[in-house]
């Protein structure tokens, strides 16, 4: 039998309901969030390798094809053949300068670790995978429904809450737990009347609102990482994705090597 007071109790939370909605869809949103930023660290790791490892040859590669051309329209002096050889060199000189290439990996001291190590042909140390604590997560969660500019009822609220978010994500990509902790007496202690705060049933509501409209957005991201030239290389190798990037050198040095072998042969017949 129910008792008057259960009754009450059950009828003072008619969004009991909700709130567990929204707890379970922040949930999953969350473990999604993580698993489309490992995914894309992954992604930019391997696009860093590709070029590092594999850039020198491919510039390699593009200049012979430049001297072959060159070599080619100096003996036939065709005007097709000139044109070809004119288009090869100018976009040969696209290519930034090793100072450009350099910069952002050299310091004062030298090399970095990852350009040392990619010209002592070791390994090269992937960046930190950047898992936020369950501290971290539950303060994103917190922030994000408290926070979310969907609450807000004017257009100055909105661009402030938009403001505050965009730290608030920028906080918790990087893991970054004491920033957030920061952040949470920062809003605590904001300018938010009490007549202008919204119900409960209408924070929920808006809640799942914004959960959804995020997960939209994400899949997106998620579908564009996979569907790019990248991410098509690293599941053609998941285990050992350096084992493909050295059979990928290996056949540039052989195209390398027969190039090296034309020119030589167009040099030697001026």
């Amino acid at each position: 039998m129910t008792t008057p007071e259960a009754e009450q109790s059950k009828a003072s939370r008619p969004e009991e309901r909700l709130e567990k909605a929204v707890r379970a869809a922040e949930q999953a949103l969350i473990e999604y969030e993580i698993a489309v930023e490992t995914f894309r660290v992954e992604v930019e790791n391997f696009a860093r390798l590709h070029e590092q490892r594999l850039g020198p040859l491919y510039a390699r590669i593009e200049e012979l094809d430049a001297r072959i051309a060159e070599a080619r329209a100096a003996q036939t002096q065709d005007p097709e053949d000139i044109r070809r050889a004119e288009e090869a060199r100018a976009a040969l000189q696209q290519i930034p300068g090793v100072e450009e290439l350099m910069h952002g990996w050299m310091d004062g001291h030298g090399l970095f670790p990852e350009a040392a190590a990619m010209l002592t042909d070791q390994a090269v140390r992937p960046p930190e995978r950047v898992r936020p604590s369950e501290e971290a997560r539950k303060l994103y969660r917190e922030l994000a429904r408290k926070a979310h500019p969907d609450l807000a009822q004017e257009e100055n609220e909105r661009k402030r809450r938009e403001e505050f978010i965009t730290r608030v994500n920028a906080a918790y990509a990087r893991g970054d737990e004491k920033l957030l902790q920061e952040l949470a007496a920062e809003w605590a202690a904001g300018p938010v009347p009490p007549e202008r705060q919204p119900s409960p049933a209408d924070e929920l509501y808006a809640r799942l609102e914004w959960l959804s409209q995020r997960k939209e957005l994400l899949t997106l991201v998620a579908r564009e990482l996979e569907d790019g030239a990248i991410a098509g290389m690293l599941r053609l190798a998941p285990d050992d994705p350096d084992s493909l990037l050295e059979e990928i050198a290996e056949r540039l040095r052989s195209d390398i090597q027969h190039r090296e072998n034309d020119l030589a042969a167009l040099l030697t017949q001026e």
